[in-house]
C-alpha cells in the first residue's frame, strides 16, 4: 500500500480557505471589518513568512465560531463554498487526486485550517480522509477553543502518526509515500515522506526543493 498526503490550502486550492472563511464572514458584516481585516491580512503574511504564532492565530480564527449556532454555521458555509471555494479549486486538483486513487493509493488531506471549513472541501475534491486542526465544541457546539495539537508545521507530523496508530498504520506499513505542498511550513512533514513534491511552491519552499532535487509541479 502507498500513501497521498495532499496539504489543502495554496495547494489543491488557488488560495487559502483559512483566510477566505474570514474574509467571508467580514462581507457579511457578521465580523468588524476595522477589527478584523488587517488582524486577517497580517495572520496571513506571518504564515506566509514561516512567522505564524498558531495559537494566536487559532484564538482569531476559532472564536467567531462560539457565536453562532451549528446549524447558522452550516448555512452560511453552504454560501461560502458556492462562492468562495468552488472557483478556487485548482485546475490540476481532481486529475492528481484520480491518478492517486486509481493507483489505490491510500489519500489523505492534511491542513492547518480547522475541520469545520474544510471537511466540505475535501468531500467537494472525493477524499474521505482528512486530518485537520480540530475545533472544541460543547455538545455540539464551537466553544471557541482548539482540540489538541493544531496540525501545523511538525504538528502535522504529531497529528499523521496519530491517525496512522489509531489504524494500526506506521511509515513501514508503505511501500511509498508523497506529500503535496505549497508552504514552507510543510518542510518538516515533506522530508518525512519518499516522495516530496512541492506544488506551486513558495520562495522559501521553491528554493528548499530546488536544492534537494525534489520535483516542481504546478496544478494550476
Amino acid at each position: 500500500m502507498n500513501l497521498a498526503l495532499f496539504d489543502l490550502d495554496n495547494t489543491l486550492l488557488i488560495g487559502d480557505s483559512d483566510y477566505k472563511w474570514a474574509q467571508f464572514l467580514i462581507e457579511k458584516e457578521l465580523l468588524d471589518r476595522t477589527e478584523y481585516e488587517s488582524r486577517n491580512i497580517e495572520f496571513y503574511e506571518q504564515y506566509k513568512a514561516g512567522t505564524l504564532d498558531i495559537h494566536k492565530f487559532l484564538d482569531f480564527q476559532l472564536q467567531p465560531l462560539s457565536r453562532y449556532s451549528r446549524i447558522q454555521l452550516d448555512n452560511w458555509h453552504n454560501e461560502f463554498m458556492i462562492k468562495k471555494i468552488m472557483p478556487q479549486i485548482a485546475p490540476g486538483a481532481h486529475k492528481l487526486i484520480n491518478k492517486h486513487m486509481l493507483e489505490g493509493d491510500l489519500c489523505v488531506i492534511i491542513t492547518a485550517t480547522n475541520r469545520f471549513v474544510t471537511e466540505p472541501i475535501a468531500k467537494i475534491l472525493g477524499i474521505s480522509n482528512l486530518i485537520a486542526t480540530e475545533p472544541d465544541q460543547d455538545n455540539g457546539e464551537f466553544n471557541g477553543k482548539v482540540l489538541g495539537i493544531p496540525c501545523f508545521r511538525e504538528g502535522k507530523i504529531k497529528r499523521l502518526e496519530k491517525w496512522m496508530n489509531e489504524r494500526n498504520l506506521t511509515w513501514l506499513s508503505f511501500l511509498k509515500s508523497w506529500f503535496y505542498s505549497d508552504s514552507l511550513n510543510d518542510i518538516p512533514l515533506l522530508n518525512k515522506v519518499s516522495n516530496p513534491i512541492a506544488v506551486d511552491p513558495d520562495p522559501t519552499l521553491r528554493k528548499y526543493a530546488t536544492k534537494n532535487n525534489w520535483p516542481i509541479i504546478s496544478l494550476r
